[in-house]
């Protein structure tokens, strides 16, 4: 039987895990750094319990103390998104009136998204971003599917709310 314990067990679990748990913090915090140190401190945990976690439920702590370690963070401070796009905004062949436009839209969704509860960002950016199905966010969340589908439905609504041609 595979022990986590073991260097290339750990590895593996490591090398499949911990982009995806990195976008999940991320998402959350929005902030890279803190993402980063709450991955990595999630993975230092594991190593120093490798004894006592079985490489089956080793994605599930892994998420559990990233998680926690987040919440733990936010209790100091208040969350905000800052929603990254890489869409390059000095190309030349647009018009300053498109250029106008979308940023006034990329503002629009970043404060329509900094407005949803923290459970709907992260399962909309989970989804919509990463193209986490629901079962797999509702893994992460240790929540139901249907919960999942909720907090999708209300998100969308609300951003359609906030934001016209959504």
């Amino acid at each position: 039987m595979s022990n986590v314990c073991e260097e290339q067990v750990f590895s593996s679990i490591f090398k499949s895990n911990s982009k995806t748990v990195f976008n999940y913090i991320y998402y959350k915090f929005g902030n890279a750094e803190k993402a980063n140190d709450a991955v990595q401190e999630a993975f230092v945990k594991l190593w120093e319990n490798c004894a006592k976690v079985s490489p089956e439920k080793a994605k599930s702590y892994v998420y559990t103390i990233a998680n926690n370690l987040y919440l733990n963070v936010i209790k100091a401070e208040k969350v905000r998104l800052k929603y990254a796009n890489s869409v390059n905004e000095q190309s030349s062949n647009l018009s300053p009136e498109f250029l106008m436009e979308e940023k006034q839209y990329k503002e629009k969704l970043e404060n329509a998204l900094n407005a949803l509860p923290e459970n709907q960002r992260t399962t909309f950016l989970l989804n919509r971003i990463d193209g986490k199905k629901y079962a797999e966010i509702a893994e992460m969340e240790g929540v139901s599917v249907k919960a999942i589908e909720k907090r999708m439905h209300l998100a969308l609504k609300s951003l359609r709310e906030q934001i016209d041609g959504l």
